[in-house]
């Protein structure tokens, strides 16, 4: 049976991949990692910690002594580090917790790993390794900054990120190579478009358009909506990653995209019209609305829309080339964004006590903090609808992971 040290698994990728990982492989043994900071949300895995199989800890990956106990208590064969600050507005406004978590803890864990795995040296002096372990990285592609009209992102394209949050995750991925190139470690890197499915935190765009239509509040979107992103399903980026530790050659980096690009604005009135045709279709879902707005919904239109001031330093456009993942192991995404996002706005639809749960008080008053006086004057076309949702308004979406 092969162990697994998981960090950041209360979050919204690092949940699936453990859903996905105890579902499919029954040789497998689980042991998350987690902080539970604002993202991480226990009720997420608490189903899936038996005790047996599945371990929690909570405790902070820059925590030295924490990593080398859980090391000498588990025998680790692989660590997956999903564990990171990863909002790039709450990285404007303190990028310094984002170089602690991000870079920092990043280190301390291959540090760690560095520690329980090494078994002695070769005759050039490096370290040699315990056979069958690595070091797994979670990465994003914003690492390469931002694209024009044309063109993808590859493995060899130069880093170049943007924000403090990529300049974070680009700089634990250059500790990590290092860590491969100076001490022959076993790791390797995937770097991922948007992801999207259960489990999203609310500040995130498609999860907050989805909450903030079913309470009929504003959809606030940046700029004019035109930036453009790689969406891709939660679950098939958990079996790239899979795949990946399994398989590939170490020191590898993978690109894992979902060939769905989109503008942020068509994807707000994509799930408008879907979430309008569902409560028009089924009705059974409209008790998920306020109690005033249940009987005519004509009220979910792209009046809701509202445009606000643009994020500093904004990326236009992501876009993934992941030729190299389907070369090398036959990867590549299974679902299709026009499938993908009615399944995850009817898993939304489907518990409404998750997302009840994950957005109390510190997640409203963040949102008032940081957006209240953002929302910039509405197209006059919609001066009435947006005036009305206004009132109500709800979070600024936040178009990265």
């Amino acid at each position: 049976m092969k162990t697994y040290l998981v960090t950041g698994a209360a979050g919204f990728i690092g949940s699936n991949f453990v859903k996905y990982m105890l579902s499919k492989h029954n040789d497998v043994r689980i042991v998350i990692l987690d902080a539970l900071t604002y993202a991480g949300y226990l009720g997420t895995i608490d189903k899936d910690i038996d005790n047996k199989r599945c371990f929690f800890v909570k405790g902070d990956i820059g925590d030295r002594q924490l990593a080398d106990k859980l090391f000498a208590e588990y025998d680790f064969d692989y660590v997956v580090n999903f564990a990171a600050e990863s909002h790039v507005d709450r990285s404007i406004t303190n990028p310094q917790l984002f170089l602690l978590t991000n870079i920092l803890g990043t280190q301390n864990l291959l540090d760690a790993a560095r520690r329980a795995w090494v078994t002695g040296k070769d005759a050039q002096g490096y370290p040699t390794w315990r056979e069958g372990v690595r070091y797994h990285q979670v990465s994003t592609d914003e690492v390469y900054g931002s694209l024009g009209p044309e063109g993808y992102f590859t493995e060899q394209t130069p880093l170049c990120p943007h924000s403090p949050y990529s300049a974070s995750k680009t700089s634990a991925d250059l500790i990590v190579m290092a860590y491969r190139d100076t001490f022959k470690m076993p790791v390797s890197i995937t770097r991922c478009s948007n992801n999207y499915g259960p489990y999203h935190f609310p500040e995130k765009l498609i999860p907050l358009i989805i909450r903030n239509i079913l309470s009929h509040k504003a959809l606030p979107v940046y700029g004019k909506g035109e930036n453009v992103r790689d969406w891709l399903y939660v679950e098939d980026h958990c079996k790239a990653i899979d795949m990946v530790i399994s398989k590939a050659k170490d020191g590898t980096i993978y690109n894992v995209g979902g060939h769905n690009e989109m503008r942020n604005i068509d994807i707000v009135k994509l799930i408008i019209s879907t979430i309008r045709e569902i409560m028009e279709t089924e009705p059974q879902y409209r008790t998920l609305l306020p109690e005033a707005d249940r009987t005519d919904v004509s009220w979910i239109n792209e009046g809701l829309i509202t445009y606000v001031a643009d994020r500093l330093g904004h990326d236009l456009r992501y876009g993934i080339d992941p030729t190299k993942i389907k070369a090398d192991l036959g990867w590549e995404p299974e679902t299709p964004f026009a499938k993908g996002i009615v399944k995850t706005i009817r898993w939304y639809l489907d518990n409404p006590d998750w997302v009840k749960a994950v957005t109390g008080t510190d997640y409203q008053a963040y949102y008032d903090k940081m957006y209240g006086n953002r929302f910039a004057k509405p197209n006059e076309q919609n001066d009435a609808c947006i005036k009305s949702a206004m009132a109500r308004k709800g979070g600024c979406e936040e178009t990265n992971r």
